[in-house]
């Protein structure tokens, strides 16, 4: 299909810790962040993401979610 883009979507769990906002994606394991605002750390989980699958192309992302 031309032009067609998949999307995945991760759960994003997330704390305050002092002035920090510190987050792993629940689906990935060893994806965390932190950030100064919740924006922040959002854009700053999103990078370590796309930085861990270019180091690795053999991760395996391929577990499925529904919501019930």
């Amino acid at each position: 299909m031309r032009g067609y883009k998949m999307t995945k979507y991760f759960t994003l769990e997330y704390w305050k810790d002092n002035d920090w906002y510190v987050g792993r994606l629940k689906e990935v394991p060893g994806i965390f962040s932190q950030g100064k605002t919740e924006k922040e750390l959002e854009k700053n989980i999103r990078d370590a993401y796309y930085l861990m699958i270019e180091d690795d192309k053999s991760i395996d992302t391929s577990s499925k979610t529904k919501q019930i």
